[in-house]
């Protein structure tokens, strides 16, 4: 293992558990908020494909409603009847992705890394496209600091590929440094177009 890998490692549970001690208040206060707005869960839980394309139980907040399809596309704005009261707020200041410290904290997640999706998902990728699962799926990555919404999926996927083809301990921090000003300036939170060849069509990065 190189020593990038063992520092990233190091950092993810460094990060990870001391966010959760951090946020621990906030955290409770969101279930209860979530239970107060609707009916059901407070956590959703789905599998996604992790590293190698292995499964692994993802955690989010729910911010829709529990008849909503979890496959069905993404919201294109506050307005979504399938978004709960709460499911707004915590999306546009992406409280949602809170969870997914756990995920990091067990090892299915790193910080940065490639959103996690679908495992059907994978069947759909070229070659040069599945190179996105040689690393773990992060909370944030590329992709989510250069336009996340308002890019396409085909986008998406290539700058998730480049990060792989580039990965470093510098850019790993840039990434950091960018996302906590994008989730401030709220940007992107809202899929605008899924594909450059369809309109929309199930959940995305």
């Amino acid at each position: 293992m190189s020593f990038f890998k063992i520092l990233k490692r190091g950092l993810d549970i460094i990060i990870s558990l001391s966010s959760l001690i951090l946020l621990w208040p906030i955290l409770v206060l969101i279930v209860i908020a979530i239970k107060i707005s609707s009916k059901g869960p407070a956590v959703f839980k789905q599998q996604r494909a992790g590293k190698n394309g292995n499964p692994f139980v993802f955690y989010k907040f729910r911010t829709m409603t529990i008849d909503a399809d979890p496959f069905g596309p993404s919201p294109k704005s506050g307005r979504d009847p399938r978004l709960t009261k709460a499911g707004r707020i915590l999306r546009e200041y992406s409280l949602d992705e809170l969870p997914q410290l756990f995920n990091i904290l067990k090892g299915d997640m790193s910080v940065v890394g490639p959103r996690p999706l679908y495992l059907s998902q994978i069947t759909e990728w070229s070659g040069r496209q599945k190179k996105r699962l040689l690393v773990k799926p992060g909370l944030t990555g590329l992709a989510q600091i250069s336009g996340r919404g308002e890019i396409t999926r085909e986008e998406k996927l290539e700058l998730d590929v480049k990060y792989v083809e580039t990965a470093s301990f510098s850019a790993d921090v840039r990434i950091v440094v960018a996302t906590i000003a994008h989730v401030f300036s709220r940007k992107g939170i809202y899929e605008k177009r899924y594909s450059q060849t369809e309109s929309t069509r199930g959940m995305k990065p």
